[in-house]
C-alpha cells in the first residue's frame, strides 16, 4: 500500500518529521496559554492547510471548535477524520457548517456566539489554474478580496485576540492574478491591524495538497491515466502537517502585523518532474515518457495489468501565471530569521491605508458591474500594485491534461 507520508518524507521534503516540531516544543507553554479552553473558528477548514491547521491547533486543547466550509464532503471526512484520530482531542462544542463565510447565516452565527477568541481564515481560490477568463478573473477577486473585506469588517463587531488569514508564496512579485489578489488581501487583512491582530504566512507548495498536480497522480494512478508534471518549474515543498503547524505558529505567536515563511534553502527546490520520476519507482514502475497527449493516452489505455512500465509527459511550462521560482519576502522588508528555528518573520513591510484599500476594492466592484475584460482587470492591480508583472500567454493549465 502506497504510504503518502513516508513517500513525502523520503522524496520531497527529505525530513523524517516536521521542520517546525522544534519551534512549537520551545513555545508551548504559550500555545496552551494561548489556545486551552479558548472559542475558535476556522473558514476553509475542510481543504488540506485548513484541516491541518486544526489538528495543530486542538494539540493545546481549545474549549470550541466551529468550523465554516463549503464543500459538505470535506466537512464529513474532516469530521471522520477527526473523530478516527487515536489520541487527538476533540472539543465537546464541536461544530461544522457548509456554507460561505460571506452568507448572512455566517454573520448570525458570529454575533450570536459572540465572536471567537481565535480566527482563522482559509478559504480562498488558492490555484494558478484559477485565472482563465474574465469570470473566473472576478470570482477570484470577489472570493479572496471582496468578500474578505466583509469578514473583516464583520470581525470588528466582536474583534478576535488573534486572526489569521492564509496567504502565498505567490505574492512576493507576483506574475499571476491569484498572486496578486493575495497581496491585495495582505494589504486588506493588516489595515485591520489597529483594531485587532493580524496576521498571516506566506509558504512553499504543500505537498500532495487538495487539487495540486501531485495529488492529481493519485486520482491518474488510480485511473490508469497518464501522469504529466513541467520540468521547467522548481517549488519549495513542505508536508501537509508543517502546512497547518505554520499557520498555528502564525497566527498565535505572531505580533500584529507580521508574516511568517519557512526558512528553506534553494537546494531545497525540486522540479516536479523529478517528484514523478520518484512516485513512479515508489510504485513499482519504470517511466515511458511519451512525446505528446496522444502518445501518452494511447499507452495507457493498451497497458496490461501487469505492466512494469508507466506513461509519463513531461513539458515546458507555457502556461498563463507560472513562475519559474519561489520567493518568500521582497526588498524593503524587515526580516527576521533569529526569532524562531525554522520560521522566518516579516516584521515589517509597506501597507496601505485602509481607505486606499477601500478606494481600490470599490474601484474593482464598479469595474466587475460594467462589461469588462480580463484585461482591464489586470490594468487595475497593476495601478495598485505596481510591481505586478502579468504575462499573458493564452493559455491555462485547464487545457492540460
Amino acid at each position: 500500500m502506497f504510504q503518502l507520508d513516508k513517500f513525502i518524507g523520503e522524496h520531497v521534503t527529505h525530513r523524517t518529521s516536521s521542520m517546525f516540531e522544534g519551534d512549537i516544543r520551545a513555545n508551548s507553554v504559550l500555545l496552551t496559554h494561548e489556545v486551552e479552553d479558548k472559542s475558535v473558528c476556522v473558514i476553509g477548514g475542510a481543504g488540506s492547510i485548513g484541516s491541518s491547521f486544526i489538528k495543530s491547533i486542538l494539540r493545546f486543547r481549545p474549549g470550541k471548535l466551529v468550523v465554516i466550509d463549503l464543500n459538505e464532503n470535506g466537512l464529513v471526512e474532516l469530521t471522520r477524520d477527526l473523530r478516527s484520530t487515536e489520541g487527538l482531542y476533540i472539543p465537546a462544542d464541536y461544530r461544522s457548517y457548509t456554507l460561505n463565510y460571506a452568507d448572512p447565516i455566517f454573520a448570525r452565527i458570529f454575533r450570536e456566539e459572540k465572536g471567537f477568541d481565535i480566527v482563522a481564515n482559509f478559504s480562498a481560490h488558492k490555484h494558478v489554474r484559477s485565472e482563465k477568463d474574465k469570470y473566473s478573473v472576478q470570482a477570484l477577486v470577489e472570493n479572496n478580496d471582496i468578500k474578505a473585506k466583509k469578514l473583516m469588517d464583520l470581525l470588528c463587531e466582536y474583534p478576535p485576540k488573534h486572526f489569521f488569514c492564509v496567504s502565498t508564496d505567490k505574492a512576493a512579485n507576483p506574475v499571476n492574478i491569484m498572486g496578486a489578489s493575495k497581496r491585495i488581501m495582505e494589504d486588506l487583512v493588516m489595515a485591520y491591524n489597529d483594531r485587532f491582530k493580524v496576521t498571516t504566512a506566506r509558504f512553499a507548495n504543500v505537498a500532495f495538497s487538495n487539487g495540486s498536480l501531485p495529488d492529481g497522480w493519485l486520482y491518474r494512478m488510480q485511473k490508469r491515466q497518464p501522469l504529466t508534471a513541467p520540468i521547467d518549474v522548481k517549488r519549495y515543498f513542505v508536508s501537509l502537517e508543517e502546512s497547518g503547524q505554520i499557520c498555528m505558529l502564525a497566527c498565535i505567536l505572531g505580533k500584529g502585523g507580521e508574516v511568517f515563511f519557512p526558512k528553506l534553502g534553494e537546494d531545497q527546490m525540486l522540479t516536479f518532474s523529478s517528484i514523478c520520476d520518484d512516485f513512479v519507482k515508489s510504485e513499482g514502475f519504470s517511466k515511458k515518457e511519451c512525446a505528446n497527449d496522444e502518445e501518452a493516452k494511447r499507452f495507457a489505455s493498451q497497458m496490461s495489468f501487469d505492466s512494469d512500465t508507466y506513461p509519463v509527459l513531461y513539458f515546458k511550462s507555457d502556461t498563463t501565471g507560472e513562475k519559474a521560482y519561489e520567493e518568500f519576502f521582497v526588498p524593503g522588508e524587515k526580516i527576521n530569521m533569529e526569532r524562531f528555528k525554522a520560521l522566518g518573520v516579516i516584521e515589517e513591510t509597506m501597507r496601505r491605508p485602509i481607505e486606499e484599500v477601500n478606494d481600490f476594492l470599490e474601484e474593482l466592484e464598479t469595474l466587475f458591474a460594467e462589461d469588462f475584460s480580463k484585461e482591464d482587470v489586470v490594468r487595475t492591480i497593476k495601478e495598485f500594485l505596481p510591481n505586478f508583472e502579468h504575462e499573458e500567454k493564452g493559455k491555462n493549465l485547464d487545457q492540460k491534461m
